[in-house]
């Protein structure tokens, strides 16, 4: 059973890391504030993905099973590897956080957070629910921030995670749904796609100024070494910067 070491119990960081010695210098950077995220896509079955999230759980206390660059066929790896390891986090489709919470229930692990991915449609206010393997295919269902939080809530997910960011017109649709995940009752928001040093610190204090307990965006891509492939530990210390700085 693992947990999230939120800093001064509001914000916590998700990054990768290229193998498990950078995620505990990763980790080590962050001050415990990060969970390294593991993804199911690279993985052929869920037991070749149990095996190898335990492997790094000995040496990285928080571990996120993500999915894979939002890969909604990963859905079920995903659930079916946290559920059996006690991860701290699992990302989630819309339409898969129902089955997570239900497969960690079962097998007993009720620290586990569940994120459900929701997409920004160009309409403040409203959100695309439409993320998972047969409904992102199709028409896009939309419907108001309040009923998407709502709706998450009664499958069981603790976070609604908001992906992907871009630009000013993003941040805007971000502001309106953490103010409605703050307004009934979800604590916790995940920020991610398009995240960087530069941006990091406006989409956290837009997410803490709507009012969200908790915030924890996902920075990727932009704070890993394209030469190395590892995720750079200097980058996580001026990213904490920020976060004492706003919090």
């Amino acid at each position: 059973m693992q947990s999230i070491n939120f800093y001064q119990g509001r914000v916590a960081i998700n990054v990768l890391a290229k193998n498990i010695e950078n995620a505990r210098a990763v980790y080590d950077a962050a001050e415990g504030h990060a969970v390294i995220g593991v993804l199911s896509a690279q993985f052929d079955n869920v037991a070749q993905g149990i095996e190898e999230v335990k492997r790094w759980q000995l040496q990285v206390p928080s571990i996120s099973v993500g999915l894979g660059a939002g890969d909604p066929a990963q859905f079920y790896k995903a659930a079916m590897i946290a559920a059996e390891t006690g991860a701290a986090h699992v990302n989630q489709t819309f339409t898969g956080c129902g089955f997570a919470a239900g497969a960690l229930a079962q097998a007993g692990q009720s620290h586990t957070h569940i994120n459900a991915l929701v997409s920004p449609t160009g309409k403040i206010g409203q959100v695309q629910i439409s993320t998972g393997e047969r409904s992102a295919k199709g028409d896009k269902a939309i419907v108001s921030c309040d009923s998407a939080v709502n709706m998450m809530l009664d499958m069981g997910a603790h976070a609604a995670k908001f992906f992907p960011m871009g630009g000013e017109r993003s941040l805007a649709e971000l502001k309106v749904l953490a103010e409605s995940a703050a307004r009934n009752g979800m604590t916790l928001i995940e920020p991610t796609g398009g995240i960087d040093l530069d941006n990091f610190g406006v989409i956290l204090q837009t997410c803490l100024q709507a009012g969200m307990p908790r915030v924890m965006p996902h920075v990727y891509t932009s704070i890993i070494d394209p030469q190395s492939g590892e995720t750079r530990p200097e980058d996580i210390k001026q990213l904490m910067d920020m976060i004492k700085a706003i919090v």
